[in-house]
């Protein structure tokens, strides 16, 4: 139970230290589209893993999916957010449990179009980042407390 609120208190606060800085470089500045993120990502996973046209393809195809699934999500609860509406205990755990799903299911095609040395290196990078976003998340909650 501690683990739980204690993700889900991780996670408000980085969406709410992301929208803090999501002005950062000049104030309303255009986002990248779905399409123009996954691009850059696959040549960043192309540049990383060593990726075959096929692996770009599936990887492009997924990861696109599966953004274009967050941006939808975002526009739904932004749009509660200006309605004022909170979600309730149950809208929340029906959230995450969806999100750790997702997860699931995209562990499991990147697996599928890996070879096994590409998918250890993939989890390694995936933990860097986890461990990077913490670190900045501990920096910007210090920088308000002081």
């Amino acid at each position: 139970m501690r683990k739980l609120i204690l993700v889900a208190a991780m996670l408000f606060g980085l969406a709410a230290s992301a929208q803090h800085f999501e002005g950062r470089g000049g104030e309303g500045r255009e986002q990248l589209s779905p399409e123009q993120r996954t691009e850059l990502h696959v040549k960043h996973l192309t540049l990383e893993l060593d990726l075959n046209d096929n692996q770009q393809k599936e990887i492009k195809k997924l990861l696109l999916a599966e953004s274009k699934k967050r941006e939808a999500f975002r526009a739904t609860v932004k749009a509660k957010k200006e309605d004022g509406k909170k979600p309730t205990k149950d809208e929340r755990f029906a959230m995450q449990s969806q999100r750790l799903d997702n997860k699931i299911a995209m562990k499991r095609e990147m697996k599928k179009i890996l070879t096994p040395e590409q998918y250890e290196k993939f989890e390694k990078m995936e933990m860097e980042r986890k461990e990077k976003i913490t670190k900045r998340a501990k920096k910007i909650k210090k920088h308000r407390r002081g």
